[in-house]
C-alpha cells in the first residue's frame, strides 16, 4: 500500500478541499461522505502541512470543524499559493531537469540528438529521444529553454534572459513584483518568480485581499482563451445542495466579472439551453472544457454589451436575452451643509443609476435594472437616510421593510414605530 506523500498529481481534488476548508470551514469529517476516509485524511494532512499557521479547529457535538483562518491585512503572502507548489514527479523528471540545464549551461545551442548523446556519454544516463523531446517541449513552453529551427533541425539553448537579470536591469521591477504577487488575478505567477529569485514581499499588506481567487486562477486562462477565440465551453459545477454532486452546462462566455460587494468572481455567459445571460460563481466551478467556435458570437456579444448596462451588480435577474427591466426609485435625505461626502458617495457608487436633487436636502436615485434586489443591498448601507422606495417589486419592498423591522426590534424598538 502506498504511503502518504505531500506531493500531488491531481490539483482539482486538492483545490476542492482547500476551498471547503477556506470558504465554508463548517464541515466535519462526516460531511465528506462521498470520499473515502483515507482520502479525507490525506488531503487534510497536505493542507495542514502547507498552511499550518492558519489552520483552525473547533469542536462541537457534530464533530471537529477544520478551517483555514487568515487575516489578509496581517500577512505579506497569500498562503493558498502553496497548493500550487506541490506536484509529484518521476525519477526521470528530476534527472533530466538538472542534467539538461547542466549541459546547456555553457550557452551553446544543441540538437536533440546531441543532447541525448551527451546524456549517454558524459552522464551515463540512457534516455530515448521522445522522453528528452517531451521534456524540452515542456521547458520551451515554460520559457526555460529557447528553441530555434535552423534549416530542418531544431536547436535548443537556455533562455537568454532570466528573471533575476531583468530585476537587476530595471529599477523598481522587484517592487512591482511584490505588489502584483498579491494582486487578485494570477498573483501566483508573481509569487513563483519571487520564490525563484529569492525575494520576499516586505512592502505590501492588502487589507481586503480576496485570497480565494488564487484557487480560481487555474480556470481563468481557459475562460479568457475561449472568449478570445469566441468558443463555447462546458462548465462542471458543484451542486448548490451538495458539493459532492455536479452538473454540467454548455455556455458561451462573455466576460469575467468581480462583485465589489462580495469580492466573488463570476463568468458572465449566454446559456443557449435557457436562452438568456447568466452569471456563474467561479468558486463553484470544478472544471472547464473547451467546445466548438460559436458562429453567432458577435451578435450575442452585442446583446450582452447592451444588457450589462442594466446590471447594478453581476445579476441578470430572471430576464431573458431581451427583456424588460424593473424601474426603482429611492429618495435619500442629506444634510447638504455638513454631509457633502454622502452626496459624493452617491455620485461615485450609483453606477448605471441616475441621481437627481429633488428637493431641499433630498436626492433621488432612479435605476432601470434587471435585478433591483442588488441595488437594495447597496441602498441599505445608507440606512437612516432612506425617505422612500418606489418601484421595484412588491417582494423586494416587503423584504426591505421586514429587515428594517427586525433590526429595529433587535435594538429594542417598538414594532412599526417610525417605520412606514
Amino acid at each position: 500500500m502506498a504511503g502518504f506523500s505531500e506531493l500531488i498529481k491531481n490539483f482539482d481534488k486538492t483545490r476542492e478541499y482547500v476551498r471547503d476548508f477556506f470558504i465554508y470551514g463548517c464541515k466535519v469529517r462526516s460531511d465528506f461522505d462521498k470520499k473515502s476516509v483515507r482520502t479525507y485524511d490525506d488531503e487534510k494532512r497536505r493542507v495542514e502541512s502547507w498552511m499550518q499557521d492558519y489552520m483552525r479547529y473547533d469542536d462541537s457535538a457534530k464533530g471537529r470543524h477544520v478551517s483555514i483562518s487568515v487575516d489578509s491585512g496581517h500577512i505579506s503572502e497569500n498562503p493558498l499559493y502553496n497548493a500550487y507548489y506541490s506536484k509529484s514527479f518521476t525519477d526521470n523528471d528530476i534527472k533530466l531537469h538538472f542534467l539538461l540545464i547542466d549541459i546547456l549551461q555553457d550557452g551553446r545551442s544543441r540538437t536533440l540528438r546531441e543532447l541525448t548523446d551527451t546524456l549517454n556519454s558524459e552522464y551515463e544516463q540512457l534516455f530515448d529521444d521522445q522522453t528528452v523531446r517531451n521534456k524540452l517541449k515542456e521547458y520551451t513552453d515554460e520559457g526555460i529553454v529557447a528553441a530555434e529551427k535552423q534549416g530542418k533541425t531544431m536547436y535548443y539553448s537556455l533562455a537568454a534572459l532570466c528573471a533575476d537579470d531583468l530585476i537587476k536591469m530595471y529599477r523598481g521591477l522587484d517592487d512591482a513584483l511584490k505588489f502584483f504577487s498579491e494582486a487578485p488575478d494570477l498573483g501566483v505567477i508573481g509569487n513563483s518568480i519571487m520564490k525563484a529569485v529569492g525575494i520576499k514581499n516586505d512592502l505590501f499588506h492588502i487589507k481586503h485581499n480576496y485570497m480565494i481567487h488564487s484557487l480560481e486562477d487555474i480556470l481563468v486562462p481557459d475562460i479568457l482563451a475561449a472568449i478570445d477565440d469566441k468558443c463555447s465551453i462546458t462548465v462542471k459545477k458543484f451542486s448548490w445542495k451538495k458539493d459532492d454532486e455536479f452538473s454540467e452546462e454548455e455556455i458561451i462566455p462573455m466576460q469575467i466579472l468581480v462583485s465589489v460587494q462580495t469580492g466573488r468572481r463570476y463568468i458572465a455567459a449566454y446559456v443557449p439551453r435557457r436562452r438568456r445571460f447568466v452569471t456563474f460563481r467561479l468558486d463553484r466551478i470544478k472544471q472547464i472544457k473547451r467546445e466548438s467556435v460559436c458562429a453567432d458570437y458577435d451578435r450575442l456579444r452585442e446583446r450582452y454589451d447592451v444588457n450589462i448596462q442594466r446590471c447594478f451588480g453581476v445579476s441578470f435577474g430572471d430576464r431573458h436575452e431581451v427583456g424588460a427591466v424593473s424601474a426603482i426609485k429611492i429618495t435619500f435625505t442629506v444634510d447638504e451643509r455638513n454631509e457633502s461626502f454622502i452626496i459624493d458617495r452617491l455620485e461615485r457608487e450609483k453606477r448605471c443609476a441616475v441621481l437627481e436633487k429633488t428637493g431641499e436636502g433630498l436626492y433621488t436615485l432612479t435605476a432601470d435594472v434587471f435585478d433591483p434586489n442588488e441595488l437594495m443591498h447597496w441602498a441599505k448601507t445608507f440606512i437612516g437616510r432612506i425617505v422612500s422606495i418606489e418601484g421595484g417589486t412588491e417582494k423586494i419592498r416587503r423584504r426591505f421593510y421586514s429587515d428594517i423591522r427586525r433590526m429595529y426590534r433587535m435594538y429594542g424598538g417598538i414594532e412599526d414605530e417610525h417605520i412606514q
